[in-house]
């Protein structure tokens, strides 16, 4: 077996970024920039009005005004402010050559084109050119991650279309003769097929492109049909259960009759330690276990850094944890590094405090869904008490 770290490093040093397209900012939510965006010209390209009001001379000011005219948003005055004058001027309009303040509307008092002002420093309600930032400035970076906030900078900036990773198809199996798909009608001893849409759903919040498959039944000759088209289809191919060592585990043996390289084959790890990675047909394969938490946990912890990196984007943060107090009690860990399932708050003074579920069962769905994060514990880790700064892993 290796360690957590190691076959993170090795899927890693696997995965290489997926190619660019361009897409236009209405479609660009969610999705991974390629380059940087660069300003090429500055925001606001020239200096603007902050205020309704008066554009003045601050060396004017107070006294009694000569009004020459008016600037509006997208509008400039067209004649520069001489000394003794003044223009009427809206938020986001030019400021008028020799203005360099403006007076708000409720300060002033204007009698047909004579308007008085108060005094006045310079700069008073004018946004400088280049106040947001400046032409040549890196506005956002390679790698980013496109919310709202960057579109709109992006949108500022005037690029139309962003240049950004094509979404890695993943495709997402899982079998075994107990399964049926959620809305079919089971046998006595066979339950719903639910981590195969848990695994798609990581997938899609994550930047890629899922392709789930109906339940595959527990046939050798089946499986490596299926497996053998989902590489052809895929970037990625994920592949749920069948990993471990009984008569009915088909997954792995099929990939193996399919010519793949086994990377890793065991990770030290609790839940997950069946959790595999091979090289097939010049496509990447994730092995991860059959029961529903250590699915997702390993989905956690691999497939995450595993897709960013195809995306373009640091795979590093995903697997850096933060600290937190912790809220109870926890026994001295055994051999393996173990990912408990659990729930993170912010207790009164400020502090996050982290609780883990009693119920620890590699199966049980409610559990992890009712988590919103993973308490690290490291091999041989001691016990630990109430208050304790532990490490966890948000989910």
């Amino acid at each position: 077996m290796i360690s957590v770290a190691e076959a993170r490093a090795i899927i890693l040093a696997n995965a290489q970024p997926m190619p660019i397209e361009q897409i236009a900012l209405e479609h660009a939510l969610g999705r991974t920039l390629r380059a940087p965006i660069i300003a090429e010209r500055a925001q606001p390209p020239f200096a603007a009005s902050a205020m309704d009001g008066f554009a003045v001379r601050s060396a004017d000011t107070p006294g009694t005004l000569h009004l020459i005219g008016e600037a509006g948003a997208g509008r400039a005055l067209g004649k520069p402010l001489r000394p003794g004058a003044c223009a009427r001027i809206f938020t986001g309009a030019p400021m008028p050559t020799g203005a360099d303040a403006v007076v708000i509307q409720e300060e002033a008092r204007r009698d047909g084109d004579r308007v008085q002002v108060p005094p006045l420093e310079p700069g008073k309600h004018v946004r400088r050119a280049g106040a947001d930032f400046s032409e040549g400035a890196e506005l956002l970076p390679s790698g980013q991650a496109l919310h709202a906030g960057a579109i709109t900078l992006a949108a500022a900036a005037g690029r139309a279309l962003l240049p950004v990773s094509v979404k890695p198809r993943v495709a997402v199996l899982s079998g075994g003769d107990e399964i049926v798909p959620p809305g079919a009608d089971p046998g006595p001893h066979q339950i719903f097929d639910s981590v195969s849409y848990g695994v798609s759903a990581l997938c899609q919040a994550w930047g890629a492109a899922p392709q789930r498959t109906a339940p595959l039944s527990d046939d050798r000759v089946a499986i490596a049909k299926s497996v053998a088209a989902s590489l052809r289809d895929s970037d990625l191919l994920v592949l749920i259960g069948g990993a471990s060592v009984g008569d009915h585990d088909h997954a792995r043996p099929a990939l193996t009759a399919l010519g793949a390289e086994l990377l890793f084959a065991k990770v030290a790890l609790r839940p997950g330690k069946p959790t595999w990675f091979a090289r097939c047909a010049g496509k990447l394969v994730l092995g991860l276990p059959g029961n529903p938490a250590s699915a997702l946990v390993c989905a956690r912890l691999f497939l995450l850094p595993l897709l960013r990196q195809l995306l373009g984007a640091d795979a590093a943060p995903a697997s850096v944890p933060r600290k937190a107090r912790l809220r109870g009690m926890l026994k001295p860990n055994g051999d393996r590094e173990t990912y408990l399932r659990a729930l993170t708050a912010t207790d009164a003074l400020g502090q996050v405090r982290v609780e883990s579920f009693a119920n620890q069962d590699s199966s049980s769905v409610s559990i992890f869904a009712s988590s919103n994060a993973l308490l690290v514990r490291a091999p041989h880790a001691p016990a630990a008490h109430d208050g304790e700064l532990v490490d966890v892993l948000d989910l």
